[in-house]
C-alpha cells in the first residue's frame, strides 16, 4: 500500500512559510530552532506510534532486515514536514520572544 502524504505536507509547508518573511534575523534564528524542538516532539509521538504499529499485522512498512531504518527515516521526514505547523512552535516562540 502506497501513502501520498503530498497534500498534507504542501498545506503545513505553506502554513510554515506564511509569516516568516516578516521576521527580524533574530526571530528567525529563534523560529527554526522552535521549529525544530516540535519536529523533535513530534518525531518521539511517530516512534511511539509506529512501534506499537509492529505488533500489528497490518504496519505501514513490511518486515524486513531494514523495516527499522525506514521507519526511521520516514518518521524524521514527516516530523521535520509537520514541524512549525501544530502550534507548539508559534506558543514556544511567543514566549521566549516576551523573555528575551
Amino acid at each position: 500500500m502506497q501513502i501520498d502524504n503530498t497534500m498534507a505536507l504542501n498545506a503545513y509547508n505553506s502554513l510554515n512559510t506564511a509569516n516568516i518573511d516578516k521576521l527580524s534575523k533574530d526571530d528567525k534564528l529563534l523560529k527554526e530552532q522552535t521549529d525544530a524542538f516540535e519536529a523533535f516532539l513530534v518525531k518521539e509521538v511517530l516512534d511511539i506510534s509506529m512501534n506499537s504499529d509492529e505488533k500489528d499485522e497490518k504496519s505501514l512498512f513490511p518486515k524486513d532486515a531494514g523495516d527499522k531504518i525506514y521507519s526511521s527515516m520516514y518518521n524524521d521526514t514527516m516530523s521535520k514536514a509537520l514541524s512549525g505547523g501544530m502550534g507548539f512552535s508559534e506558543m514556544l516562540f511567543n514566549f521566549l520572544k516576551e523573555r528575551a
